[in-house]
């Protein structure tokens, strides 16, 4: 038995544009809405949360449904067209919302007389002085507000005593000059201070904002409706011993897509500069989109090769028939049951943690440490990252997927632990910890879907993939929200403690774990086909 990994990457192109659009998504909408919109770090996790809302109630909608499908092109293809027709369409929508914002910002003192004062490339963040001047431009701002009526007496006082007051205190206690860490808080607290400003602006007039989130609505939903049958694709047609290593290359390829999203943002010009316009990097992704559906559409025979697919299971002696399959999708055994249970808690809380960092990171890394997560460095800690992906589907069938999977979990906890401790200016060190607990992200990813989709029945793939990624979406409902609070009471400086807890607490529940490793290929056809052995189930 072989991996026809043609088939596997031509079906992979979707999950490609896929993550190129999720890539793109986290990186630029967020930084929009908080230095943009001027949204706090609560809201703007709410409104980065809002696709994981619906997608708890679509994925698994759209996965049964493309289930029962008969359509001429299969099961899973007419969803893909649909939803990547909608959503490339709808994301490049976004362009022109974001461009009048950026006009709007752009003819207020919010960028000349504030921003580009504080962030000049001859400024001196370690120095009180610069920050002296800093904080002095923005009380005379503040105070000309509310004596013009601008701002009310509860809005000047906030602002005094969460940000004016704090960072006047940093000033006065450190003459000599600012360490890492409280330049740091300084920058933090300034950005703050910028984005009430833009919310003001967009309360004033929200039209706008509105706009932006109708836009971001429709591209959300049309998401949904094909994200489940594109991955359900890939059991669809890959016998089942093997899908740990077509696993991997499908995230092989999604982290391709990610790379991709980085580069056109490098390509835009977005690598510093907060209130640039984004309108090309929404353009050149919605047609990236487009073009990788249609190679999809000339290369994949979703029938034919289901087909096959069944045909090499019942060779091997790993088939049953539909009765059976219904009857054991209904009437999974309480053990298969619990391990199912905890196996989706477990999936809840790693994304928990890994998707609060993936959603802040683009405003964490300016802000805290003063660097961008499309600098070189990280770059090439990607690429380290998707270099690894194919070996570790590799060796996950070897070692089996649940010690694959703790491996990765270990991983993620140490790397996500340790950014908290660097400092600026430690890029290397910083993407080499990147790298590190991106190759244990790779490691769970891989694992952790085909070890859901192994509980499952022919007949039912679709629904247990609605399954899985209800217990992610829910995940990243919760965390953007919960993590924002959280960083809008202490600071950005909690984000990846917050996340390696949450990693850490999906330990305790995956070694409750003790189905869902591929299962045992019958001895005798061993013999005849000359085939290895999966691990235990």
């Amino acid at each position: 038995m072989k991996l026809d990994t043609k088939k596997v990457l031509y079906i992979s192109i979707i999950f490609f544009s896929i993550a190129l659009f999720w890539q793109t998504y986290d990186m630029l909408v967020a930084r929009t809405l908080i230095d943009k919109f001027g949204l706090n770090q609560t809201l703007s996790g709410f409104v980065m949360a809002l696709d994981n809302i619906m997608a708890v109630i679509l994925l698994p909608l759209f996965g049964a449904l493309s289930d029962k499908s008969n359509a001429k092109r299969g099961r899973r293809t007419p969803y893909i067209i649909v939803g990547t027709v909608l959503a490339a369409f709808a994301f490049m929508a976004l362009s022109f919302s974001d461009e009048l914002q950026s006009m709007k910002i752009q003819s207020t003192d919010i960028v000349s007389e504030h921003y580009d004062v504080a962030f000049s490339d001859m400024a001196d963040l370690t120095d009180p002085h610069h920050w002296q001047l800093v904080v002095d431009n923005m009380a005379n701002e503040r105070l000309e507000s509310y004596q013009a009526g601008l701002i009310s007496g509860r809005q000047y006082d906030e602002w005094n005593q969460q940000i004016n007051v704090r960072m006047q205190s940093i000033i006065d206690d450190n003459p000599t000059g600012l360490n890492t860490r409280n330049r740091s808080i300084m920058q933090d607290l300034y950005f703050n201070y910028l984005s009430s400003r833009a919310w003001e602006l967009t309360a004033h007039d929200a039209t706008n904002f509105y706009i932006f989130i109708s836009i971001l609505f429709v591209s959300l939903v049309a998401m949904a409706i094909y994200r489940s049958p594109a991955i359900a694709l890939m059991p669809d047609i890959t016998p089942k011993p093997l899908r740990s290593k077509a696993n991997a290359l499908m995230n092989l390829m999604g982290a391709a897509g990610g790379i991709l999203a980085i580069n056109i943002i490098m390509f835009s010009g977005l690598n510093r500069h907060t209130y640039d316009s984004r309108t090309v990097t929404y353009i050149i992704t919605g047609i990236v989109m487009l073009v990788m559906l249609g190679v999809f559409l000339w290369k994949v025979r979703e029938p034919a090769w289901a087909k096959e697919r069944k045909d090499e299971e019942a060779r091997l002696g790993l088939a049953t028939n539909h009765q059976e399959e219904a009857d054991n999708a209904r009437n999974l055994s309480a053990e298969k049951r619990l391990s199912l249970y905890f196996l989706l808690a477990s999936v809840f809380l790693w994304f928990a943690g890994y998707n609060a960092v993936m959603t802040k990171i683009a405003d964490y890394m300016p802000k805290v440490l003063n660097m961008n997560f499309y600098e070189v460095p990280f770059v090439i800690a990607q690429v380290v990252v998707v270099l690894m992906i194919v070996p570790i589907g590799l060796l996950s069938m070897r070692a089996g997927r649940k010690k694959m999977v703790i491996i990765g979990i270990l991983m993620s906890i140490i790397g996500l632990a340790s950014i908290f401790f660097v400092h600026e200016g430690q890029r290397w060190l910083i993407a080499g910890i990147i790298a590190f607990a991106g190759v244990g992200w790779a490691s769970i990813n891989i694992n952790s879907y085909p070890m859901v989709v192994e509980l499952a029945k022919g007949t039912s793939v679709g629904k247990y993939t609605g399954y899985y990624y209800s217990a992610s979406m829910t995940a990243q409902i919760f965390t953007p929200i919960f993590s924002g609070y959280l960083m809008d009471r202490f600071g950005r400086l909690v984000l990846f403690p917050y996340g390696a807890v949450f990693v850490a607490l999906s330990l305790l529940t995956f070694i409750m774990v003790k189905h869902g490793d591929a299962k045992i290929i019958p001895e005798e056809v061993l013999e005849d086909q000359e085939i290895d052995r999966g691990p235990p189930s």
